[in-house]
C-alpha cells in the first residue's frame, strides 16, 4: 500500500490521513464542489474533483471515485465512516478494479449490514436479540399482524443505514402505519432501501456498543465497549468508555457475543457490535460494518491507533495484539459539536470565528474547522468531536466541560454550550443517564443555558465596540442611549464615554463601571473573555466567557418592531432544505403541536409542527422546493 484514496471528506478525511502520513503512505482526497478549498483537500498529498454538491453526485458516485483512483494512481482505498463504508458493491467494485480495500469483505458486509440478516446470523449463534419481525415481506399488512404478535411499544427500523435515520418508536396500533411511512421515506432517501423491521422497544435501555477487530488469519478481539446512551433524535451526542453501568463480568459477556458474531460473518478488519443493555441483561440492535465516529473513545482508553490497524489488516498483517495483551487505563468521553441549536434543530452557515481550545495531554480535537469554513445543507450536522481522558470519570467530565467552554464558533448555532450543560447534569454526572435522558432532562439542561446579565451586558458591549473601541481621550458629557434585542427581552441601556477607555452604563435601575479591550470586556471589575461576529442586518453572535449570545441592534429600529410582534403570525424555515411534505392548506385550522411542513436537510426529515392551536391563512411554499433559512412558509389567521 503505497497510495491511499480517501473516498471522504471534513474530519474524516483528516483523521485518516493523519496516521497514513504517519505511516509513510501517501493521501489522495476527493471533494465535491462546495469543499473545494476544505482542509483534508489541502492536507491530502493530492487531490481530485468529483464535481456535484450533493453526496449523491459526489461522495455516493462509485464510477468517479474509482476514476479517482486509476487517474491519481492510489492502490488502495479507505472509506472512512458514513456515505459508501458500509456498501458492499462499493467493496466489491474496489476489489474488482485490483485496488486494497480497507474494510471488511463485501459478503461480511452483506451479512452483517443489513439489521435483519445480523439477527438472523446472531440468533444461529446465539447472541440474545428482541423478539420482533424481521422478514422480506414489506406490506403494511403484514408490519400490522406482526405488531401485533410482537406487541406495543415496538420500534420502527430502517434495514439498511444506521445513524437513527429510518427509525420511529411507536407506542400504540394508531401510530404505526404513519410510522412505516415516515421511517420508509426517510430510509429511501438516506440509504436507497426502504426495507423496514420491526423489534419490541426497550423504554428506559442503555446503547452499549463494542468494538471489535478481526484480521485474515483467524484472529478476532474485542477492544472494550462504549456507552452511547445519550441521544438525541436516535443519534449520539455524547459516548464513554467504559460503561459506568457495565461490570468486568458483563463486559466479558458482550464481548464474547461481539466477536462470535463478527467470527460467523467472516469478518475482517473493524467493526462495531451495538447492544441494547437492561440492568445485566443485553440485546443485539445490529452491527456496523465500519470504523466509528466515537472511536477516539476507544483509541484513549487502550492507546491504540485504530487506523492504522485498520491499514496493517488490510495489507494482510495479523492484529498486533492478542486479547489478553489488550488493556485499559482510566476514562474517555467524547461530545459531538454539531452545526445545530438547543433544541436539536440543525443550521447551515458561514463560520465566522473560530479557535480551539488549548489541547494539553488528555484532550482531543477531531474537526475541520476553519474561519470562513462554510457549513451546506447537502451533508450532516457534525462539526468535529472533542475528546477528554483522565484517570477517572468524574476527571474526565471536567476536563471536556471545560474544554467546551473554551472552544470557540461563531456564526451559527452549535451544540457547545448545550454539550457542556449535559456533562453537568447531575444525571449524566452519576452514569445514570439512559437513552431517554435527554427526552426526560432536555427542557433541564436548557435550563442551565440561561445567561447571567452581566453576560449579556458583556456581549452587548462587545458587538457595539468591536469596530471601535471607546473613547480614550475626552469624556462624552451624554449618554448614548441603545437598544438591543437578546431572546425575547429587550434591553434598553444607557453608556456613557468616560473618557481612558472607560464606560458607565446605565440598564435599568443599574448603573455599573464598564471597560472594553480586544478580546475583553471588565464588568464591575470582573472580566469577561469576548468574541463578536457580525452576521448582518444588525444581527450579531458573541461568546462572552463560556455563553454564546445571538443578539439583535434595533437602536434604530421602529419602536413596535423591537418586540417582534408580526412574526407571531408567520412560520418561517429555521434552516435550509428541501420541502417534501405540506400537511395543511388554507383555512385549516391545525391544534399545537400537529404537523404542518415536513423539511429534509442534513439526511434527516424534520417536522415543523404548529406553534399553538392555529388557523392556517396562506401558504408560501410548494412540496418539493428548496427553502431557505428566514423564508417564509405559512401565515396564520390573526
Amino acid at each position: 500500500m503505497k497510495r491511499l484514496l480517501i473516498a471522504n471528506r471534513g474530519e474524516i478525511a483528516r483523521r485518516i490521513i493523519r496516521t497514513a502520513h504517519a505511516l509513510g503512505i501517501e493521501t489522495v482526497a476527493v471533494f465535491s464542489e462546495p469543499d473545494a478549498g476544505a482542509l483534508h483537500v489541502r492536507e491530502a498529498g493530492s487531490a481530485y474533483a468529483l464535481g456535484g454538491a450533493a453526496s449523491a453526485d459526489s461522495y455516493l458516485r462509485v464510477d468517479r471515485l474509482l476514476d479517482a483512483a486509476v487517474a491519481t494512481g492510489a492502490d488502495a482505498v479507505h472509506p472512512g465512516y458514513g456515505f459508501l463504508s458500509e456498501n458492499a458493491d462499493f467493496a466489491q467494485a474496489v476489489i474488482d478494479a485490483r485496488l486494497t480495500w480497507v474494510g471488511p469483505p463485501p459478503s461480511a458486509i452483506r451479512a452483517l449490514g443489513s439489521k435483519s440478516a445480523a439477527k438472523a446470523l446472531a440468533v444461529q449463534h446465539g447472541v440474545p436479540c428482541l423478539p420482533g419481525y424481521f422478514g422480506d415481506d414489506q406490506r403494511e399488512d403484514t408490519f400490522v399482524a406482526e405488531a401485533q404478535r410482537v406487541g406495543f411499544p415496538l420500534m420502527v427500523k430502517a434495514v439498511a443505514g444506521g445513524g437513527g435515520r429510518g427509525m420511529r418508536l411507536v407506542h400504540e396500533a394508531a401510530q404505526l402505519l404513519p410510522a412505516l411511512k415516515g421511517a420508509r421515506s426517510e430510509a429511501l432517501a438516506g440509504f436507497a432501501d426502504g426495507d423496514l423491521l420491526i423489534e419490541r422497544a426497550l423504554l428506559r435501555p442503555r446503547h452499549v456498543e463494542v468494538q471489535v477487530f478481526a484480521d485474515a488469519h483467524g484472529h478476532c478481539v474485542h477492544l472494550g465497549e462504549r456507552d452511547c446512551s445519550v441521544q438525541r433524535r436516535h443519534q449520539k451526542i455524547i459516548e464513554e468508555a467504559p460503561s459506568p453501568a457495565v461490570s468486568p463480568e458483563l463486559r466479558e459477556q458482550l464481548g464474547r457475543c461481539a466477536v462470535a458474531l463478527a467470527q460467523a460473518a467472516g469478518y475482517v478488519g473493524a467493526g462495531t457490535v451495538e447492544f441494547l443493555v437492561e440492568g445485566n441483561e443485553f440485546f443485539l440492535m445490529e452491527m456496523n460494518t465500519r470504523l466509528q465516529v466515537e472511536h477516539p473513545v476507544t483509541e484513549a482508553l487502550t492507546g491504540l491507533d485504530l487506523v492504522e490497524w485498520q491499514l496493517r489488516v488490510a495489507r494482510g498483517e495479523a492484529l498486533p495484539l492478542a486479547q489478553d495483551a489488550i488493556s485499559f487505563h482510566g476514562h474517555a468521553i467524547e461530545v459531538r459539536l454539531c452545526a445545530e441549536d438547543e433544541h436539536y434543530t440543525p443550521h447551515t452557515g458561514r463560520v465566522r470565528h473560530f479557535a480551539e481550545p488549548p489541547l494539553p495531554s488528555g484532550l482531543r480535537f477531531d474537526h475541520a474547522l476553519e474561519t470562513g469554513s462554510e457549513v451546506t445543507p447537502h451533508y450532516d450536522a457534525m462539526l468535529g468531536k472533542l475528546i477528554a481522558h483522565a484517570p477517572t470519570r468524574r476527571e474526565a467530565i471536567d476536563r471536556l466541560a471545560h474544554a467546551l467552554d473554551q472552544t470557540l464558533v461563531l456564526g451559527l448555532p452549535t451544540n457547545r454550550a448545550f454539550l457542556a450543560a449535559c456533562l453537568r447534569h447531575p444525571v449524566f454526572h452519576e452514569g445514570g443517564a439512559l437513552i431517554p435522558f435527554l427526552a426526560e432532562e432536555g427542557d433541564t439542561v436548557r435550563a442551565m443555558l440561561l445567561h447571567p446579565p452581566d453576560a449579556v451586558l458583556a456581549g452587548v458591549l462587545a458587538a457595539v465596540f468591536g469596530a471601535q473601541a471607546p473613547a480614550t481621550a475626552l469624556p462624552c458629557p451624554f449618554a448614548r442611549p441603545l437598544r438591543w434585542l437578546h431572546g425575547d427581552q429587550v434591553l434598553d441601556l444607557a453608556v456613557q464615554e468616560q473618557g481612558q477607555g472607560a464606560l458607565s452604563v446605565a440598564w435599568g435601575e443599574r448603573t455599573v463601571p464598564a471597560r472594553v479591550a480586544p478580546g475583553r470586556v471588565v464588568i464591575g471589575g470582573v472580566t469577561w473573555p469576548v468574541a463578536a461576529a457580525p452576521l448582518g442586518a444588525g444581527r450579531w453572535q458573541v461568546q462572552a466567557g463560556a455563553h454564546t449570545l445571538s443578539l439583535t441592534d434595533l437602536s434604530l429600529a421602529p419602536r413596535e418592531r423591537a418586540g417582534g410582534a408580526s412574526a407571531a403570525r408567520e412560520l418561517r424555515a429555521p434552516f435550509n432544505g428541501k420541502l417534501i411534505a405540506v400537511h395543511a392548506q388554507p383555512g385549516a385550522v391545525i391544534a399545537k403541536g400537529e404537523p404542518l411542513l415536513v423539511i429534509e436537510s442534513m439526511k434527516l426529515e424534520h417536522t415543523l409542527a404548529a406553534p399553538r392551536d392555529v388557523t392556517v391563512e396562506a401558504l408560501s411554499v410548494v412540496a418539493g422546493q428548496q427553502v431557505a433559512p428566514g423564508q417564509l412558509l405559512v401565515t396564520f389567521a390573526a
